[in-house]
Parts: structure tokens; sequence; C-alpha cells
């Protein structure tokens, strides 16, 4: 199986299957001497990790890292930074009746065909739990960015959106709700919302949006790896998501040029910032912001028709501990795989000068 490696001088290589003994991951290209802060790490990892509101899958994991390599007296030193988070709370049993069934909408079939084996207990790596990794390797590229804030939150769950621009929000407010949604209105009606479809035995989707200040200009390669461009592929490799958006998005292709256009300042700043602070595929020093969309978790508690492995037609039902909506939990992630972008293409800036 390839695929596994993320980035090109900082990289991510993850390892381990969701009911496996561990997730875990080697980050290499990280440069020496950035003091680690471990608090900082497991506070992502604790963000992304399961049972922590009535509104997401109840498996109970501490989710707790494990470094190996790559730390001494707690500053990074050039090595390669091997780490691990064990499993410990998996339910295998509660995936034996899919052993030779296909599950709509999920990996079972496409695994099976590409491998001519799966890991049925949970989808083995197409779980989500994959994107543990990919939090603790953000969590240290954030640390390798000077300056970045990096501001992920729920921005609509279902048909209900946060109905004011990012620049409104207080940041401040994303933690203190299930949802993750810096708006309260909004977020106390996507909490019932969400609590409502899983009493139905369904799933909702919805999308998140992401923000990144104080990034410098120059980041980003032309031709083919340009920094939406590697930022669509971050995006787009995150489990259950269906579509990515920069700047004005979609809504930019309505406009006229004498409204999309970006006029300067005196100081090299624009007026406006539909562009979403990248031009030419390269960062401009503005705020970069895009939205990510999540589809409903494919899982779902109610009686649906499918197909085993042999090609029968066959009735199955989802069991075990899965998230109504994974929108809420999707938010570290997404700004991890934000940091990891920016920290490959910072260290390549830097290196080449």
């Amino acid at each position: 199986m390839a695929g596994n490696t993320f980035g090109r001088i900082f990289t991510l290589t993850t390892f381990g299957e969701s009911h496996g003994p561990a997730i875990g991951g080697i980050i290499d290209g990280c440069p020496p001497g950035i003091e680690v802060n471990f608090d900082a790490i497991q506070n992502e990892l604790n963000r992304r990790r399961p049972g922590q509101s009535a509104i997401v899958t109840q498996r109970k994991e501490p989710d707790e890292v494990q470094f190996l390599s790559g730390i001494f007296e707690g500053k990074t030193t050039g090595a390669p930074i091997g780490f691990m988070v064990p499993n410990t709370n998996q339910k295998s049993d509660d995936y034996s009746h899919i052993k030779d069934v296909y599950r709509p909408s999920h990996a079972d079939y496409t695994y099976d065909k590409k491998y001519g084996i799966r890991d049925y207990r949970g989808g083995g790596r197409s779980s989500a739990r994959e994107t543990i990794s990919r939090v603790v390797g953000g969590a240290i590229a954030k640390q390798v960015l000077p300056q970045v804030t990096i501001n992920a939150f729920t921005s609509s769950v279902g048909d209900i959106f946060i109905d004011k621009p990012y620049q409104d929000l207080d940041f401040s407010l994303t933690e203190t709700n299930a949802v993750r949604c810096p708006d309260e209105a909004s977020a106390a009606r996507m909490e019932d919302y969400i609590k409502e479809i899983r009493k139905q035995g369904d799933t909702i989707g919805g999308t998140v949006t992401c923000v990144i200040k104080n990034v410098p200009a120059g980041l980003g390669e032309p031709v083919f790896d340009k920094l939406h461009a590697e930022l669509g592929k971050a995006m787009l490799s995150i489990n259950a998501v269906k579509g990515f958006e920069y700047g004005s998005g979609f809504c930019g292709a309505k406009m006229k040029g004498s409204e999309h256009n970006d006029l300067f300042n005196a100081d090299g700043t624009t007026k406006t910032n539909l562009s979403g602070g990248i031009q030419g595929g390269i960062s401009n020093g503005m705020d970069i912001y895009f939205r990510v969309a999540f589809k409903p978790v494919a899982t779902i508690m109610q009686t649906q028709q499918t197909i085993d492995s042999n090609g029968n037609t066959v009735e199955m039902q989802g069991r075990g501990r899965h998230d109504p909506c994974v929108v809420p939990r999707a938010v570290p992630i997404v700004e991890a795989m934000a940091a990891l972008v920016l920290a490959d293409f910072y260290v390549l800036e830097y290196k080449s000068k």
C-alpha cells in the first residue's frame, strides 16, 4: 500500500490500523533546536479524540502520544521524530457482521478489489482514526511556524450556516461548545440538530472553515506546487471530505473581474481579499481562508440494502460507536493538515536561502 507519506521536505509518514495495537508516524525534515511544547501537542489530540461530548462517538480512548526518537532534552534534534498512540478501547466484535459485507459508501469494496484483502475491523487504514498521526504531525508543524496562527471552526451543519464573515467572529469561542462553532446562536442550533439526527439513527454532513493569519508572502511554488493546490490535496486527503474552496471559491465564478480584483494599498496589502491570501499559487501576506465540505458519516444505524463479497444482495445495519456528524472532530484535523502544508513550504523556502 503506497501513499502513506505527505510532504516533500517536512514529511509525515503514518502507520497503524483502527483496531491494531497503535497508530503512529514518523516526521522527517523537522529543523533542529525547536523547543517542543508537549502539552500543546496533547491538547490537539484531546480536541480530536472520541468520547469528548454527547454528539460524537463514545469510543473511550485517552489518545496519549509517546515520542520514540528525534527529541532530546525537550528540543528537536533534526533526526526523524517517531511517535505512537496506543489503541486501548477496540471492540472488534462490533464489526463481525460485516466481515464479508460491503458497507455502502465505505472503502470496503474498493479496498477489497484493489488489495484482495481488507481489515473489516473499523476499516483498518481507511478509518478516521488514522488522523491521529496527522494531528501529532500538525502540532509539531505549528511549532515550526513562527507567528502563524491557524483557526478552523465548524461553519455549517446540514443547512444551518453561520451568517457572519469570519472577521466578525471571536475564535476564542470555538472551543466553548461541543460543535466547535464560534457563533453561539448557530452552535446551539447545530448541536440540537445533530442530537436529533442521532436519535433517527442517521448522520449529517457540514463544513469547516479555516483562517490562517500572519503567513509571510512568498510561500508556494509554481507551477504544479501552488500553495492552494497543496492545501486542496491536504484537505481532500482527510476522510469524508467532498470539496475544497479558498478565497471567493465558487462564488467568484459569478462575479465580474471589476468586482473580484483585489486592489492594492501602498504597502502591498490589498483593499479586499477575494484571492484568499494566495495569488499565482504564492502567499501574498493577507489572510488565507478556505472551506472544506464533509459528507455525512457512511455508517448509519438504519437497515440498508447492500452486497456481500460473493455478490449476493443482503441487508445490513450499522453497529458500534460512530459519529453522527464528523465535522466537530474534524476541526483540529483541518488545522493540522494546513500546518503540515505551511511547514513544508516554510522549510523549503528558508532552506533555499
